[in-house]
């Protein structure tokens, strides 16, 4: 899963990288909002997921200051469609 694989690479990265990334990731969404505002955006759901990633690092750099160890949490498929 894309988003398993995405959390994994910030599990491995340190306290400074995060914070880097997580500019970053704020920079974009700044600029997403403003072309989105300017009608110049094609994909508005880049800014859903933009906002997610956020929400992700905050989530990892928490963990860490914390001390606990970061949880990844793997979604296994349902069994619910059955004969």
């Amino acid at each position: 899963m894309k988003t398993n694989k995405y959390v994994e690479e910030l599990l491995a990265k340190s306290a400074e990288e995060l914070q880097t990334e997580l500019v970053s990731a704020k920079k974009e969404l700044f600029n997403l909002k403003f072309q989105n505002a300017t009608n110049q955006l094609d994909n508005t759901a880049r800014i859903k997921e933009v906002r997610r990633n956020i929400a992700r690092i905050q989530t990892v750099i928490t963990q860490i200051d914390q001390g606990h160890s970061p949880i990844v949490r793997v979604h296994k498929p349902s069994l619910t469609a059955c004969c």
